[in-house]
């Protein structure tokens, strides 16, 4: 009877550290792909329009060619003006988006204030390349 009692503590211990492990790598992921979509969104912020499509997901450069990107960013953003502040509404990690290749996404979401709109959603796709790093896949504002 007692060592049933041991091997059952022994047994939650390790499911306990297996979802402890699990829930730091899923941080780690988060954290990573949140600090990509600061990286992006300022390069974007600043008019690195050239560079923010270069280091964007494959996806998005089979989307969105250099050349429309350069041309209709600016325009868009004209619109809104600059970015006043922004907080993360949301996070959400998934496999798969519409009209998307399966892989592994982060749907992020900001309350952005611009100079001309002061409600505002950003919304950023981020994939996981095969190079191990998070990239912008879509960018939205709404």
């Amino acid at each position: 009877m007692w060592r049933t009692k041991i091997y059952t503590a022994i047994g939650m211990v390790v499911l306990v550290l297996c979802f402890s492990s699990l829930s730091a790598a899923d941080e780690a992921k988060e954290a990573a792909a949140l600090e990509a979509a600061k990286t992006w969104l300022t390069l974007v912020d600043n008019g690195h329009y050239g560079e923010s499509w270069e280091t964007a997901a494959a996806y998005f450069k089979n989307t969105v060619t250099k050349d429309y990107w350069q041309q209709a960013i600016p325009a868009v953003r004209k619109l809104f003006g600059e970015p006043l502040s922004r907080k993360l509404s949301s996070i959400e990690y998934t496999r798969s988006l519409p009209a998307a290749p399966d892989g592994e996404y982060y749907i992020i979401q900001i309350a952005t204030s611009f100079e001309k709109k002061q409600h505002a959603v950003e919304t950023v796709h981020l994939m996981l390349n095969e190079d191990g790093a998070w990239r912008v896949s879509g960018y939205f504002i709404k």
